[in-house]
């Protein structure tokens, strides 16, 4: 199986995430592959030297198709993966701490290793019709994706991680 330097595995329901990751995968560059959770096999991560979840907070949790990626996979993986890198991207309606923490617990399961800052952007949705609303991402913080595709890039690809 030959390896990819970075999978880039993401969610979204409303725009925020998806609009994410994909800065994210223009900052990897070719060292990038970019799927949708719900696409991600575990043969998908066993490729990968490093990983970038991004995904939604919902109800205070990961989104539930994300979850679903990490259910799939979890076992399939596990042992198979350790000391990887790994960082994460999280839309936030408030604070993003939960779904943070759960990616978080996953991925000390997998025992990878995180190589950059999370990144969390609340996107102030409170109301029923703002959570639903597709959401635009502000320009810098597309930007500060795109930063760390490309940091992740170029870190897998010195041997740094």
């Amino acid at each position: 199986m030959t390896q990819q330097p970075l999978l880039i595995a993401w969610h979204s329901r409303t725009g925020a995430s998806e609009a994410m990751a994909r800065a994210a995968a223009k900052g990897a560059g070719d060292a990038a592959r970019i799927l949708a959770a719900e696409d991600v096999t575990p043969d998908d991560l066993l490729a990968a030297q490093g990983y970038l979840f991004v995904c939604p907070e919902n109800l205070a949790t990961m989104s539930g198709m994300m979850k679903e990626m990490f259910d799939r996979c979890y076992y399939p993986v596990l042992g198979k993966i350790e000391g990887r890198a790994f960082a994460t991207i999280i839309a936030a309606g408030s604070d993003g701490e939960g779904a943070q923490a759960q990616i978080d617990r996953i991925a000390q399961g997998w025992r990878l290793k995180r190589v950059a800052d999370r990144i969390i952007i609340c996107m102030e949705a409170q109301t029923p019709e703002e959570i639903l609303a597709e959401k635009t991402v502000p320009q810098g913080r597309l930007d500060e994706c795109e930063a760390l595709g490309e940091a992740m890039a170029e870190g897998l690809a010195m041997g740094v991680f």
